[in-house]
């Protein structure tokens, strides 16, 4: 196992757990004895009461039934490695998949163990985040229980200049996601915002371990706020901010929504790395809430006005000024001028 920082604490499910939850899983609402899962995993019944109370206490309500056995009512709303790689089928995203109840922030593990030699695909999800990152050093706000933070270690043959294109895989695997696990229609704000009914849902920040000539790894960091409740926004946000549920009305099973996403992007990886940026530059665009608009970039003491004509295989922003000349833009923040 690897030293994690000392206020992260990582959810680890024995694998006898897991078995007895996938015993469950095969019977439904049934009834298993103490015997019968003894005997599945060859220890005693006084074994499996213990390994029973370890699985109440992660959440997972388990009825113990006199004379009869055990039967599962219901799994956490926790997010579990063991839970996310079930039924997971991915060639390279989500091979380890390392969870925590909390810690200071998910990209901040992840490249440690990216200098560690971990494999490409890597994810590091937590509950909470103390000190979780947003762009320009700014804190992404990450309560407990309600939201998805992931980070993934990418480790892609490319120069390090190609590096923020994987910024653009990251918004388009997290639109994809909502798309087909929510009735929402969502769209991309230039860098890496995504935006249901005009209000950001989510968030994405690189961060690059590489020399000269080549990418040692990329950490992608990937926020989504999916169940939070309007009282657990801080009023002190920059931007318009909102979570899945509040725009849907309905709550998101985050287990499920964290599958759908690393698949996604496990699909749109493999595609980038044959294809390169253009297919998923098609389809930035195609969902891009920037297009066509008339915006204002403001970065440090410079400033920029145009009409947003699309998207460089870089991953700069086009423009159009008043004086029809399109400009490049590499970085900043963007409002809309009506």
């Amino acid at each position: 196992m690897k030293e994690f920082p000392e206020q992260s604490t990582i959810i680890d499910v024995h694998s006898k757990d897991w078995k007895i939850i996938e015993l469950f899983r095969k019977k439904p609402g049934g009834i298993i004895s103490g015997e019968e899962l003894g005997g599945a995993l060859d220890i005693s019944r006084t074994a499996v009461w213990k390994h029973i109370r370890t699985l109440q206490e992660i959440g997972y309500q388990i009825e113990a039934l006199p004379s009869q056995g055990y039967r599962l009512l219901n799994s956490p709303d926790i997010l579990i490695a063991e839970e996310i790689s079930s039924g997971l089928v991915t060639g390279t995203i989500g091979r380890k998949i390392l969870c925590f109840k909390n810690t200071d922030s998910t990209n901040r593990i992840a490249f440690k163990l990216g200098e560690q030699g971990a494999e490409e695909g890597t994810v590091v999800i937590a509950e909470e985040q103390s000190r979780g990152k947003g762009r320009l050093g700014r804190q992404w706000e990450s309560p407990s229980g309600v939201n998805l933070y992931c980070s993934i270690i990418l480790r892609p043959p490319l120069m390090p200049v190609k590096a923020p294109q994987c910024t653009f895989l990251s918004a388009v695997a997290v639109s994809q996601t909502i798309e087909t696990t929510t009735t929402l229609i969502p769209r991309i704000k230039w860098p890496n915002d995504v935006l249901v009914n005009g209000m950001k849902v989510s968030g994405m920040l690189n961060e690059m371990s590489a020399e000269m000539e080549k990418i040692n790894f990329i950490i992608l960091g990937i926020g989504v706020n999916i169940n939070m409740r309007r009282e657990q926004f801080p009023p002190q946000l920059r931007h318009p901010a909102s979570s899945l549920f509040l725009e849907s009305g309905k709550p998101v099973n985050r287990i499920e929504f964290t599958r759908a996403l690393l698949t996604c992007f496990d699909s749109l990886y493999e595609s980038y790395l044959r294809k390169g940026i253009g297919p998923i530059r098609e389809q930035w665009l195609s969902r891009s809430a920037l297009t066509g608009r008339r915006i204002r970039v403001s970065f440090q003491e410079s400033e920029a006005v145009g009409i947003v004509v699309g998207l460089d295989d870089d991953g700069a922003l086009l423009i159009q000024g008043d004086g029809g000349k399109i400009e490049k833009i590499l970085a900043g923040d963007v409002s809309i001028v009506e």
